[in-house]
């Protein structure tokens, strides 16, 4: 009897621990878990290529310089910088995910705007990327042609320069793609402080980082428009306020799973 009150019990627990493994609380923990960690991994791993990009290339203060300055400087890179620029993009591509997965792992799927703010989000995650890929296929066959062309030559790559640029780059990838970023975690950041699903703090530092990141478009529409006000500092301190907040919207999801907070 005793042996059979024992399978009993063992039985027991284990259906009791496969139900709760399937309960949508468990799922729902696992995707925020997964959510908080892609927000750290991506971010970190994005922050250390920008980090080797700048140091390697001037990025990303050679982005206004003219293609007579920019192309010498990518082909002297060679492969290494291409494929700096390949780690750029990809790295940054992942933050798409714990975007993605935000919504459930706040358990908020039903909420409209955050609903909304999520495809922004994805939305500018994609044209970020296109903005750096243009590095790896798009930029390495026009410095080709620079460095080995005569002076037509590359009178015709500065021009097809400039058009890609400020296509791809600045339309595209800056201007879009951060202003879409930034309606994303000012959305998140705002149903942070109305729900109080996280520390009313998070949602603060969210709009104040995003506010400053906003500045950013200042430096972008003077590419197009000659003596447009410009405060490249704000900019610089809204990125990386930005990139802080990813952080400790990470932090936080891991720790809301594990208890730490409420």
């Amino acid at each position: 009897m005793d042996i059979i009150s024992s399978q009993q019990h063992t039985s027991d627990a284990t259906q009791r621990s496969i139900a709760e493994m399937l309960s949508p609380t468990a799922s729902r923990q696992r995707i925020a878990r997964v959510t908080g960690a892609l927000f750290i991994a991506s971010t970190v791993a994005f922050m250390i290529a920008a980090t080797v990009l700048s140091i390697t290339f001037d990025w990303p203060d050679i982005l206004r310089q003219p293609p007579d300055v920019v192309l010498p400087e990518f082909a002297a890179g060679g492969a290494s910088l291409v494929w700096t620029w390949f780690a750029v993009a990809w790295t940054y591509a992942v933050l798409a995910v714990p975007i993605l997965l935000l919504p459930t792992a706040l358990a908020r799927r039903g909420d409209a705007a955050l609903r909304v703010a999520t495809y922004l989000g994805a939305a500018s995650v994609l044209l970020s990327l296109i903005g750096f890929l243009r590095w790896v296929f798009v930029v390495p066959a026009l410095a080709d042609s620079y460095m080995s062309g005569d002076a037509t030559t590359r009178t015709a790559v500065a021009a097809a320069w400039t058009a890609q640029h400020q296509y791809g780059g600045a339309l595209l990838g800056e201007h879009l793609g951060q202003l879409l970023g930034v309606a994303w975690s000012v959305t998140v950041s705002v149903i942070i402080l109305r729900s109080k699903v996280m520390p009313a703090w998070v949602g603060w530092l969210g709009l104040l980082a995003s506010a400053l990141y906003f500045v950013n478009q200042g430096d972008i529409l003077a590419t197009a428009v000659s003596g447009f006000p410009v405060w490249e500092l704000g900019g610089l301190i809204g990125s990386y306020l930005w990139a802080v907040w990813l952080l400790v919207l990470g932090v936080l999801l891991l720790r809301r799973v594990n208890g730490g907070i409420r």
